[in-house]
């Protein structure tokens, strides 16, 4: 967290709305990202973020340690995508690669896209944290309120996992399904 961002955390704990409005433009697109990562349509996305950013609103005075607050506001965002998703809606990882450096043609990236969404949803959130939204184990951890080997171990199956899906050696790469 920068010096600015506590502060103006520290302003909107007390109340000032302009410091607020700061803090939520800066953390817009994180949290849109996240949301991508859990749901599947833009409008359950705007939903899960709009809905987010009032209760971060309504509750930021609760907020104890100011350099925490983002772990605060994605814990937050994650209650939002599961309650939408309970709702009805399937909860599904979307496009998010196209923000990471391509190495692989479009083919080979869609195949890594398709097994991402065969992921279970706890190693698809800390996929998403990780690689998408650059989080540290440990505060991936306290998002999720996790232990950091609980979080370094789904991140290994997760990986493992797409790693014998999407392997060359015959017989792989074909066990996950297309939705």
């Amino acid at each position: 967290m920068t010096y600015t961002q506590k502060e103006d955390v520290l302003a909107a704990r007390s109340g000032e709305k302009d410091a607020f409005i700061r803090l939520m433009r800066d953390m817009e697109r994180p949290l849109y990202r996240m949301a991508r990562s859990m749901l599947r349509s833009d409008d359950e996305c705007d939903d899960a973020v709009q809905e987010t950013m009032l209760k971060a609103f309504r509750n930021i005075h609760t907020l104890r340690e100011p350099n925490y607050f983002q772990t605060w506001i994605f814990r937050i965002l994650i209650n939002e995508c599961h309650n939408i998703a309970r709702k009805g809606a399937r909860v599904v990882v979307t496009d998010e690669w196209s923000n990471l450096p391509a190495r692989t043609d479009e083919y080979e990236r869609i195949d890594v896209q398709q097994a991402v969404y065969q992921l279970p949803e706890p190693q698809r959130l800390v996929i998403a944290m990780h690689y998408f939204q650059d989080m540290p184990i440990q505060q991936i951890a306290d998002v999720l309120e996790l232990s950091a080997e609980a979080v370094k171990t789904r991140l290994h199956r997760a990986r493992k996992t797409l790693m014998d899906w999407l392997s060359d050696e015959p017989g792989r790469g074909t066990r996950y399904e297309t939705r």
